[in-house]
């Protein structure tokens, strides 16, 4: 009986061990998006949404900037945010707010004020955007928390988003997607229209 006791709690070690490796070693199963193609077009003052994108942020040295007012990842230029792997920041003049957790279609308007800017310059951070996923500990796996934010962007318009995925094809990372609203007449009302 005593030789069984140590022998049983080592084979209890031995089960969760491998228990543990086998969850750390299996292929995660993720929502995948493919990178949206860039096509910069103007919305003007109109209410443009809901809207599904796919920024390609998988180079790890690289920023891409995205602007709501042309509805694209912008190629060298300044846009309202900008993605680098899971890093979200604001771009030049925009913020971003934290409106907690809520449904997106509940957001109908967003505050005028209270926006974050970013935090440092060689390494920037978005404090109200820095933490918008959990990580899976024994998956390695990034999810989207349940949160809505609000963008005030470079142009003083208004936009709501919702981070859905961040995972590409072959579940690569670095395919940052989110679904927005974006309020070009400069209002803060970013009620998603009937039937979007």
């Amino acid at each position: 009986m005593k030789r069984l006791v140590p022998a049983l709690a080592v084979g209890a070690i031995v089960v969760g061990a491998v228990t543990l490796v086998a969850l750390t070693l299996r292929q995660p199963m993720v929502p995948t998006y493919a990178p949206t193609p860039p096509a910069p077009r103007d919305a003007g003052r109109a209410l443009v949404g809901p809207v599904l994108y796919t920024v390609d942020a998988t180079a790890p040295e690289e920023w891409r900037s995205f602007s709501f007012r042309l509805g694209s990842v912008l190629d060298g230029g300044q846009g309202d945010l900008a993605f680098r792997r899971y890093s979200i920041v604001a771009g030049l003049g925009a913020g971003i707010r934290d409106l907690g957790e809520t449904r997106f279609d509940d957001v109908r308007a967003v505050p005028a004020d209270g926006y974050a800017a970013n935090e440092g310059r060689a390494e920037p951070r978005n404090p109200a955007i820095a933490a918008w996923y959990r990580y899976g500990f024994f998956s390695h796996v990034l999810s989207p928390r349940p949160h809505v934010w609000a963008v005030r962007t470079a142009d003083a318009r208004y936009a709501k988003l919702e981070i859905v995925g961040y995972y590409c094809p072959g579940a690569r990372p670095g395919c940052l997607t989110f679904r927005y609203v974006y309020q070009g007449d400069g209002s803060t009302r970013v009620e998603t229209p009937q039937g979007g």
